[in-house]
């Protein structure tokens, strides 16, 4: 299963501001939706109330309203075993930097302020092992802010780092 997801360009942010193009109100309702993170089968569910479906996805993307930011496979529900024992030949140092940088990065730019309790945790921890005892937290934190999809692509990346 293909899943998509539909960000504004430039025109559909100024139609939101100024309503210059005069968009039909239904379709603008769907347009004010749109905002890069929900999937279009999240969209069209939350808009079928007033009677849009697809098509009206099709004819945003048409006049230039918006643009298909991602589409990629849905993934399984990510496994939340625990990850593998580091390998013997890793350095521990460059594992631990490593870890650490792909915690820091991927929780500010996944859960923004939402992130800053898991962050000063990242922050306090000062080996591997106390990094990946925040892999449970983290996976539910990046499920709670970008989905299922998204968390188990980055807890994949993780436990490779873990693994190492």
């Amino acid at each position: 299963m293909n899943t998509s997801i539909y960000d504004k360009t430039d025109k559909g942010r100024e139609e939101i501001a100024t309503r210059k193009f005069q968009l039909a109100s239904r379709l603008r309702a769907l347009l004010v939706l749109v905002d890069g993170h929900r999937s279009k089968e999240e969209l069209l569910r939350n808009v079928a109330g007033i009677g849009l479906t697809e098509s009206a996805l099709q004819e945003l993307l048409e006049q230039g309203y918006i643009l298909l930011a991602t589409s990629y496979a849905s993934l399984p529900e990510p496994e939340v075993a625990a990850p593998a024992e580091p390998a013997a030949d890793v350095d521990p140092v460059q594992q631990f930097r490593s870890i650490y940088n792909f915690y820091n990065k991927t929780i500010k730019s996944t859960m923004g302020l939402r992130g800053f309790p898991l962050q000063l945790k990242v922050e306090k921890a000062g080996s591997v092992a106390e990094l990946r005892e925040l892999r449970a937290p983290y996976l539910e934190g990046v499920t709670k802010a970008k989905g299922r999809d998204t968390a188990a692509l980055l807890v994949q990346q993780l436990d490779q780092l873990l693994a190492n």
